[in-house]
């Protein structure tokens, strides 16, 4: 059985590791907050700029024009963005995402190759472990990405669609959707396929020079914002998931040193009992 110093020292290092993990908690909680604002105030800017589309691509054209982004192929080539977080200590979200991700792959095996852009550092070393044909990583975005730090990954993809080296796009992402609840979602992002336009937001706008036009001048936007916000949901994700994972950290520690501490007493009432009866055998042998 340890001895009491042990224990006292046990006791101590648990508490000091408490104190960081309440730390991390509050901080991740902090950034949590602004990460969800940011992630929930663009959601109604996709969503206008969705039906913006639908209504381009419902206006008529005077030639059979498609842009490239719009155009549908049979799928023999996929491109998945891989959107996870540089850090651990997040639970199990990072090993959640990396699984959806892999299960995807291998529903792809055999019927399309597949080619991957990791953004986070977890996910592009999961993807060079696991043998992943990996055409670029990009790390180190922080806690507030800008639409410029997404610009460079949309423009890869685009390039990569448009020159027909791939068929599809497909993003891999913690879908916020609460606090404690962050849902791996693998959502398709090339072809653009325009939603249906409901009657009552058909307004027959005039578009100039022409709808065509507009429509090729708004979809690489349309892609790098969609992008964007997945980013966004994937670091609001990551900050909620971390600040549980170390609240629950912290709980276990304080309940580590609250059962160290009942043992501690423990091993001192021995020692004393102990103690006790050495002296009083001591005093009956003297005495007699």
């Amino acid at each position: 059985m340890p001895s009491v110093r042990q224990i006292r020292r046990r006791i101590r290092s648990v508490q000091n590791t408490a104190k960081i993990t309440k730390a991390m908690s509050m901080i991740a909680a902090s950034k949590m907050r602004r990460a969800q604002e940011a992630a929930v105030s663009g959601r109604p800017y996709s969503d206008l700029m969705r039906n913006l589309l639908a209504d381009l691509a419902a206006q008529p054209h005077s030639d059979e024009r498609l842009h490239g982004l719009l155009t549908q192929r049979e799928v023999n080539s996929v491109e998945i963005i891989h959107v996870t977080p540089d850090r651990g200590l997040t639970g199990g979200l990072n090993s959640n995402l990396n699984r959806a991700a892999g299960q995807f792959m291998l529903e792809q095996k055999g019927n399309a190759d597949v080619t991957v852009v990791a953004v986070g550092k977890k996910g592009g070393r999961f993807m060079s472990r696991s043998g992943a044909d990996v055409k670029a990583i990009f790390t180190d975005l922080g806690d507030r990405p800008t639409l410029a730090d997404v610009t460079p990954i949309a423009r890869i993809v685009i390039e990569d669609y448009v020159q027909e080296k791939v068929d599809a796009v497909y993003v891999s992402y913690a879908d916020f959707v609460s606090t404690t609840v962050q849902r791996p979602v693998v959502q398709p992002l090339l072809p653009v396929t325009p939603a249906d336009l409901p009657p009552q937001y058909s307004f027959g706008y005039i578009y100039e020079p022409d709808p065509f036009t507009v429509l090729s001048a708004l979809l690489p936007r349309f892609v790098e914002m969609q992008l964007y916000h997945f980013i966004l949901e994937s670091v609001a994700s990551e900050q909620s998931a971390r600040m549980v994972a170390m609240r629950n950290a912290t709980d276990n520690a304080n309940e580590m040193a609250d059962d160290l501490t009942l043992l501690m007493n423990k091993v001192r009432q021995e020692t004393i009992t102990r103690d006790l009866l050495d002296i009083v055998g001591g005093a009956a042998a003297v005495g007699a």
